[in-house]
């Protein structure tokens, strides 16, 4: 089975998150297709930037920033949570994706984005243009949570819509479709022809 890294981008007081990154784990698993990791930035707690080098250098100097290195070097596809903060996305996640370089190219990676009405697609389309130098591939299938408030319980119990449910079925088929190839593209000898 290929490994599928979750990332929960929000790291504030009172997030939903954390929700949303267990609900798309749960799907993700009944496909039998993925090794889930769940991966929190608020746990991570990564500083901002303190690397003396660029990270495409990889001389990281931090032991977080190794350990980082590592867990995003083992995954060999992505799904962000993220919420749209002012028509964009966590300063957090950023943060983490800019501590690295080498270790996200040639994955694919899903979003699941939740907000107002625009359900985080604003987010999803400033994080494009970030993971696109880092030779990521998004799939264009993708789940997009619009006022989100109005499908969580009081005790923050997540009951999904069908055409939310329909989004994440499409998603996940696209990102277990491109994770194989991908993954060739990363072994040392196609490396080689491509450089």
């Amino acid at each position: 089975m290929h490994r599928l890294m979750i990332i929960t981008a929000s790291t504030r007081e009172g997030r939903v998150g954390p929700i949303f990154a267990d609900w798309i784990a749960k799907e993700a698993g009944a496909t039998g297709n993925w090794t889930i990791q769940n991966v929190d930035l608020k746990d991570l707690a990564l500083p901002m930037l303190d690397e003396p080098a660029h990270p495409a250098m990889r001389a990281y100097k931090h032991d977080h920033t190794k350990k980082w290195s590592t867990t995003v070097d083992r995954a060999d596809a992505f799904i962000i949570v993220t919420p749209e903060y002012n028509s964009g996305y966590p300063a957090t996640l950023k943060n983490a994706i800019d501590h690295l370089f080498h270790e996200w190219a040639y994955k694919p990676l899903g979003f699941v984005s939740y907000g107002g009405v625009a359900g985080g697609t604003r987010a999803v389309q400033m994080l494009k243009q970030v993971i696109a130098t880092l030779k990521v591939v998004p799939v264009p299938e993708a789940v997009h949570i619009p006022s989100f408030w109005h499908f969580l319980a009081a005790d923050g119990a997540y009951t999904p819509d069908y055409a939310t449910l329909a989004m994440a079925d499409s998603m996940l088929a696209e990102l277990h479709k491109w994770t194989a190839p991908l993954k060739a593209m990363r072994q040392p000898e196609a490396l080689a022809l491509a450089s």
